[in-house]
């Protein structure tokens, strides 16, 4: 069975976290009473309701800049039930559109796909003021185009926005900061670049933001977001320091930051209590770690790869108290001295990389009791001594076992493991060296009355040695006298 590995581990963290975010955002989605018709009734489908006309068009609008021209023959899109569309009714029995969703997730999830030469987003949609959902993905790839400013029109209503994957270009517009109803803003994986804008501020109850996988740079703008469970900004351009205003949310779940430029210490985490998924790998970080990672007991992935100017060395109580950590990345980091023991106490670690460092010393026999581990990466550091891992755990981690290019480990012969297994032999690490015994002298004489000595390995014990002495001095002294 192939295991995960950190990345696969990772995305499925996070697609986890938004999937149970969207799901509880759509729960809520239809007991917001709207100002217009009063409150939407979440129910049985009342029969004969019809869809409110102006909202229709909008819709028939939609689906043709989509690429849906056959949606223009349903006399009633709401009583049409495709996937992609959902309708509430008002007290008064009308329908009103509350959520479209446009591309092919997967095969559970067939949205209205969209025609990759000619789709857009119409103006129309502003025509929909009760549209609470708006879902694109992988929708204008093959005719790139900025993210229409017009949807911040949608201010009074829309709590979900995603437009994944679609090849939007240019900058994020300032105007989705008059989304202040948002709570998920998904704009993943396109060509945006500039800055991030200053408006998003306006967004107070946001709880999701990811604006991963993009080309944007500068720095993260003095804003905060009381509500944040999600931040992904991996991926960017981005520079300057950790953005202090976001680290005192107690309610972020989640904060990935990896592959930008952000430089500095850092700071206290102290106030990130519930943080489950840290990810700050590969940019430009300096040491040392705070020692307030210790008060972050919620935390399962803990990513900090590819930052050579953290240079520093590890407390052994560092990652102590931290009993749900899963995943523990400090590769290449220039760490120096040995090899905190807390980590050996981290019952539930599967997946440990501290390989491309100076780390010197044995490793702790207490890595012995990681039960869990199914990856690890020891190799380009100055360890030596014994692996204290059994043959089985060995063989389970097979070839995501990386020992190799230390100055002397070894294994000790009672462990079970042996020059046969290739995970070893491969990183040229051999049997752990057996005590000597103790070279003997022995002396004896030839004929014509000089002695001679002779070394050779004994084992006898300190007594018979004694005895073979005083036995050999008798000899000695008696061939002397005749």
């Amino acid at each position: 069975m192939l295991l995960p590995s950190i990345k696969e581990m990772k995305m499925k963290f996070g697609m986890l976290l938004v999937l149970l975010l969207v799901k509880v955002e759509l729960g809520m989605a239809f007991t917001v009473v709207m100002p217009d018709s009063g409150a939407l009734i979440d129910g049985p489908q009342p029969y004969g309701a019809q869809t409110d006309p102006k909202e229709q068009e909008a819709v028939y609008d939609m689906m043709r800049a989509t690429g849906n021209d056959w949606a223009t023959e349903i006399p009633n899109v709401c009583r049409g039930r495709w996937h992609g569309i959902e309708c509430v009714p008002d007290k008064d029995n009308v329908f009103h559109v509350v959520s479209l969703s446009f591309g092919s997730l997967s095969d559970d999830t067939a949205f209205p796909t969209c025609d990759p030469n000619r789709s857009s987003i119409s103006p129309s949609i502003t025509k929909l003021p009760h549209l609470r959902s708006l879902f694109f993905y992988r929708c204008f790839t093959n005719n790139p185009q900025p993210i229409p400013s017009f949807l911040g029109q949608l201010g009074s209503s829309l709590q979900t926005l995603v437009l994944r994957e679609n090849g939007h270009v240019g900058p994020i517009p300032p105007q989705l900061g008059n989304l202040t109803r948002l709570t998920i803003l998904d704009l993943h994986k396109n060509n945006l670049n500039g800055s991030i804008p200053y408006s998003l501020g306006q967004i107070p109850n946001l709880r999701s933001l990811d604006l991963s996988c993009n080309k944007l740079s500068g720095s993260f703008p003095n804003i905060s977001f009381p509500s944040l469970n999600i931040l992904d900004l991996n991926q960017n351009h981005l520079k300057g320091s950790l953005p202090i205003s976001l680290l005192t949310s107690t309610c972020l779940l989640k904060m990935d930051l990896s592959r930008n430029r952000i430089s500095g210490p850092i700071p206290n985490l102290n106030n990130l209590r519930n943080l489950i998924l840290l990810d700050l790998s590969y940019n430009v970080l300096t040491g040392p770690l705070p020692n307030t990672l210790q008060d972050i007991k919620a935390l399962e992935a803990l990513i900090l790869n590819g930052n050579p100017s953290i240079s520093t060395t590890l407390p052994k109580d560092m990652f102590l108290g931290l009993n749900n950590l899963i995943i523990l990345g400090l590769s290449n980091t220039n760490l120096g001295g040995p090899i905190p023991e807390s980590i050996g106490q981290l019952a539930m670690l599967r997946v440990l990389h501290l390989d491309g460092n100076q780390l010197n010393g044995t490793i702790p026999p207490t890595f012995a009791n990681l039960n869990s581990l199914s990856e690890l990466r020891l190799d380009n550091n100055k360890l030596v001594g014994p692996i204290p891992f059994k043959r089985e755990r060995v063989w389970k981690m097979g070839r995501k076992l990386r020992i190799h290019n230390n100055l002397g480990l070894c294994y000790d012969e009672k462990s079970g493991l042996g020059d046969d297994l290739d995970t070893l032999a491969s990183a040229g690490i051999g049997l752990c060296d057996v005590p000597k015994p103790v070279p003997v002298q022995h002396i004896s004489t030839l004929d014509d009355g000089n002695m001679i000595k002779s070394t050779t390995k004994s084992s006898a014990s300190p007594h018979n040695k004694i005895v073979f002495l005083r036995l050999t001095a008798t000899f000695i002294f008696v061939s002397c006298l005749l």
